[in-house]
């Protein structure tokens, strides 16, 4: 199925990230769209001067003159347009399968793993485009300057794949990238040995004469690399270790960005600066920059000293009352550890604040005192009920057990609930100075903001 096939594209949740991307996309080649959202974002704007039509509630009367439907993992199977789009024989695609389309006849690099797939997305795009590449691309996150998605005049197309549901079976790409393999989504795989079989699946899909990506820190991917290995295909590796491909030397993070020194095949590639905090993000550069090089794209050191930073990945959202405010989508108690930690840096001597709804009953149940650890790596902690939109969130395993175990002293942790009194115990608790985090759920975004004005007029 090639993106001509698909007659007018409706998206039902065409304001989320990945579906606006998509969209994008598909206006951008001469597809017609429409989509239904409730609530305005942003991007809708933007969606509808390329020409797409935007619903503000869902019905079925939206659906006539549809061809295709596209859904993601997050719609019911009894929503209302679903149900709609089944009952009249419309083609239904998941949003994967529709992007799958879309790549038909592209060199196509697709980037999986637990952790970092949107920033590496994010990173390989922009290096590939200092290179003269000019890739399209759909990134699940708001890239500044580069936005969700956008159509190059490349023939590379760089796409974020998802684990989490499959979906990254999609794709038959001629490169694939795998940043890391942690214990998640075992809702999906039942256990960790079924999720590394999975990306093992994955990478098994690259095209003849393509090539893999993966790291040679993490123990599930060097494990990977040795399954591929076996079969004959072509592995390179890159991170810390003295025997990758690339190996980064001197990984250091400070408040003006990540330093290290990239050395490819035993001779110094080149000092390497990247204006965003974290030590797992130089890594996910380097990523980056292996692919770059293998493609045979020059330049991706220079682009990455403009990489201008994903929304809800350690965004600095303010500062108010000398207070700094950032944003972050870490979800898994893995990513939650490296945003603190890393953040801990920047707050040095003062108090680092975290405020965190959990995003995914299923996460809480796996992983409570796991999380409860990362967390307690913050000076303070507000929790929020877990986020958890179609879930059940058990006794036991909700926001007040999850407070309960970070290993705090009573005075400096509290079970907020919502959003209003996750806001007035902040705004309560800091000090100039203080950092503070908002992370988990993507209503963490909108709370961030929040802050920053409370801030300013407190």
């Amino acid at each position: 199925m090639t993106v001509r096939d698909l007659g007018h594209v409706y998206l039902i949740g065409i304001g989320g990230v990945g579906m606006s991307g998509l969209a994008e996309i598909l206006l951008r080649h001469g597809v017609p769209v429409s989509g239904s959202e409730v609530g305005e974002r942003p991007v809708l704007a933007k969606l509808r001067e390329l020409g797409a039509t935007v619903h503000r509630r869902h019905s079925p009367g939206h659906l006539w003159g549809a061809d295709t439907v596209v859904y993601s993992t997050a719609i019911p199977d009894d929503h209302v347009e679903l149900a709609e789009a089944r009952d009249r024989g419309l083609l239904l695609l998941h949003r994967s399968e529709a992007l799958a389309a879309v790549l038909d006849g592209r060199r196509a690099i697709a980037v999986a793993g637990t952790h970092g797939k949107t920033t590496t997305t994010a990173m390989i795009t922009v290096a590939l485009r200092a290179g003269g590449a000019d890739p399209s691309y759909v990134i699940g996150g708001d890239v500044r300057t580069l936005g969700s998605g956008g159509v190059g005049a490349g023939e590379h197309f760089v796409v974020e794949a998802d684990e989490s549901d499959r979906s990254f079976f999609a794709y038959t790409p001629e490169v694939a990238v795998v940043t890391n393999i942690d214990s998640d989504h075992l809702d999906t795989y039942g256990d960790v040995e079924g999720l590394q079989q999975a990306f093992l699946d994955f990478c098994r899909r690259v095209r003849p004469g393509g090539f893999v990506v993966t790291s040679a820190d993490d123990a599930r991917c060097r494990r990977l690399a040795e399954a591929l290995h076996a079969d004959g295909r072509t592995v390179y590796t890159y991170g810390e270790a003295n025997d990758a491909d690339l190996i980064v030397v001197g990984l250091s993070s400070v408040t003006s960005g990540i330093r290290y020194d990239a050395v490819l095949g035993g001779a110094l590639l080149g000092a390497v600066h990247v204006p965003v905090v974290g030590k797992h993000l130089g890594l996910n550069s380097a990523a980056a920059l292996l692919v770059s090089q293998r493609l045979g794209v020059p330049g991706a050191i220079r682009g990455l000293r403009r990489f201008p930073g994903v929304r809800r990945r350690f965004e600095l959202r303010g500062v108010a009352r000398g207070v700094r405010v950032y944003d972050d989508y870490a979800c898994h108690h893995t990513s939650m550890a490296a945003s603190l930690t890393a953040l801990r840096a920047v707050a040095r001597e003062h108090r680092l604040v975290v405020v965190c709804q959990p995003n995914r009953a299923y996460r809480v149940r796996q992983f409570l005192g796991e999380m409860a650890e990362s967390l307690g790596l913050a000076d303070q902690a507000v929790v929020l009920e877990v986020f958890g939109p179609g879930e059940t969130v058990a006794a036991g395993y909700d926001g007040e057990a999850l407070t309960a175990a970070i290993p705090l002293p009573e005075k400096d942790k509290v079970y907020a609930g919502s959003g209003s009194v996750a806001l007035t115990e902040v705004v309560r608790r800091v000090r100039r100075g203080d950092v503070v985090v908002t992370i988990g759920s993507p209503e963490m975004a909108t709370l961030a903001g929040r802050i920053v004005e409370a801030l300013h007029e407190s």
